[in-house]
């Protein structure tokens, strides 16, 4: 995903008072992923009250919390304890717009996590202290490389037993091949977190509990020599280490940022509301605002062009009082205004701009108008999907999102009859949203669907929602042996298919899919076949 960005480290294009300019550079669009359990939901939570959004920022540790948490609203996220789906959460600060994308963290929902990292200018890494660069957080790293995003790094609960700074920073710099950058340094050892040493300036903010974590920690800045004689030894540690990790890994420089050279490195207790004000500072100061984005032939659509956007989720049964769909749309360019005319790209069609939001976890206000970098939901616009680009005036189109290969399968069936029709609305609604991938035994049939998964945790997603949100209960009837799907093509794919032993199977638009029941097996046919595949000339040989 190639594209540019601004930050105030850059020099300011020339706006000459070119509104579009002026309010991208208001924006910071940036992703929050982890491993599972790192803390996501709860630095979010902590982001929010910082920001002055919330008073009071919900105890997410554990099932009960959840029902406090602004980013997890789902009642299956919060009966788990776990974060589902990704969310967008818009708040000001100051002068700054916040665009908060919050992900799942379970490798599960990899696909929902990775179409939100298309639509961001940067991540937040969190790293769990005490168990370092985990099986997740080195897939992430490796996404946020293959999409050019520069990334901050934060080792979250610092007030608990961990591994050694040192230690850490070695674990990343091996792992992802970014310089870890310090930019505070904790004071104490994990579990006994003190405050932190900030190297730019020498001082040292200590901090207090307050409220187990609900409220605001109370922070006092205290000089060099005041530090010496309230942290102590713990000081002069800190000081010794960080002044070590500077001076081998050098100070903060954007350009390395922004290349991915480097990755910014910050110690926090996001429970306890700890170490969350440097960071919300640097995403003021520091993070990338948005810039001009390549259209699907590489050329870089310029900031103030005419608005156009892409649509990077679908979801539906966030108001549980309607059965409405959001199409969450990235602004690329221009000025989005509520009612104006456009087109979807890929369909010509044109696209309702009547009803259109912005997102605060379920909540969410009219959104009449809106700038690059804005995340905006058009409500039960038909014909929109994920991938798709909206645009006014000229047209243009961004690159389509990748397809997942499904890696789990499962026959499914209907355990009330008389719900067909709420059965299919369903199925038709979570395959439009990417929660699930639906294929069919005979083409043009909706009988009989197999779900196909990523992950298996999104069947039990698929089935919870098909129960709660169309009342139309499910089960699973048959678990099927095959491990890995792939699109067919060629001039007659599905006779040489079956040809070959491979079983098809369809997608809801008539597309031939193929089931392997191993690697083997799909190394084979690719052999034999490579046409197959739409492996043709020097491509098969």
């Amino acid at each position: 995903m190639v594209h540019s960005t601004f930050t105030d480290f850059d020099s300011p294009p020339n706006t000459d008072g070119n509104d579009v300019f002026h309010e991208a550079r208001r924006r910071r669009t940036f992703a929050i992923i982890a491993h599972p359990d790192a803390g996501k939901s709860t630095l979010t939570e902590a982001l929010a009250l910082h920001a002055r959004v919330i008073t009071k920022a919900g105890v997410t540790h554990g099932k009960q919390g959840r029902q406090a948490s602004m980013s997890d609203w789902g009642t299956m996220e919060r009966e788990r304890g776990i974060s589902i789906s990704s969310t967008a959460l818009r708040f000001e600060h100051g002068d700054v717009i916040f665009n908060l994308l919050d992900t799942p963290g379970h490798a599960d929902f990899s696909e929902d996590t990775y179409r939100v990292l298309t639509a961001v200018d940067c991540a937040i890494m969190l790293v769990d202290s005490s168990r370092g660069m985990e099986t997740q957080t080195l897939k992430l790293f490796a996404v946020c490389k293959e999409l050019g995003l520069p990334v901050v790094t934060v080792f979250n609960k610092w007030d608990r037993p961990g591994q050694e700074t040192l230690q850490l920073l070695d674990e990343v710099q091996d792992a992802t091949g970014r310089m870890p950058v310090p930019l505070n340094w904790p004071v104490g050892i994990a579990g006994d977190f003190r405050g932190l040493y900030n190297p730019e300036s020498g001082t040292y903010t200590r901090l207090s509990r307050t409220n187990a974590g609900a409220s605001l920690a109370q922070a006092d800045e205290l000089s060099p020599e005041e530090a010496a004689l309230d942290a102590g030894d713990s000081w002069e540690a800190a000081r010794e280490d960080c002044d070590m990790a500077v001076a081998l890994n050098g100070g903060f420089d954007g350009e390395d940022f922004l290349a991915g050279r480097a990755t910014p490195v910050l110690f926090a207790a996001a429970a306890s509301n700890f170490g969350v004000a440097p960071l919300l500072d640097f995403l003021v100061n520091r993070a990338p605002a948005p810039g001009p984005r390549a259209d699907e032939a590489g050329t870089l659509r310029a900031l103030d062009s005419d608005f156009s956007g892409f649509v990077f989720k679908m979801q539906s049964g966030m108001n549980p009082n309607h059965h409405d769909k959001l199409a969450f749309v990235r602004v690329c360019s221009g000025t989005f205004r509520r009612g104006m005319a456009l087109r979807n790209d890929s369909t010509a069609k044109p696209v309702s701009s009547k009803y259109t939001h912005h997102m605060s976890g379920r909540d969410r206000d009219s959104a009449d108008e809106s700038w690059p970098g804005d995340v905006v939901g058009f409500s039960n616009v038909s014909g929109l999907r994920i991938g798709d680009t909206v645009h006014a005036g000229e047209a243009v189109s961004f690159p389509r999102l990748p397809h997942f290969n499904a890696e789990h399968f499962r026959m499914v069936r209907s355990l009330d009859t008389g719900r067909a029709k709420a059965f299919a609305r369903g199925i038709s609604h979570l395959e439009e949203e990417g929660t699930i991938q639906v294929l069919y035994r005979s083409s043009g049939t909706s009988q009989s669907p197999i779900f196909a998964a990523v992950g298996v945790l999104q069947f039990d997603v698929a089935l919870d929602r098909l129960k709660r949100e169309f009342n139309a209960p499910a089960v699973i009837e048959e678990a099927l042996p095959y491990e890995m799907a792939r699109d067919l093509y060629g001039p007659d794919p599905v006779q040489t298919a079956k040809a070959a032993a491979v079983e098809v199977v369809y997608r809801s638009n008539g597309n031939p899919v193929g089931l392997f029941r191993n690697q083997w097996k799909l190394g084979r046919t690719m052999a034999d076949s490579p046409e197959l595949f739409g492996i043709t000339g020097d491509e098969a040989k």
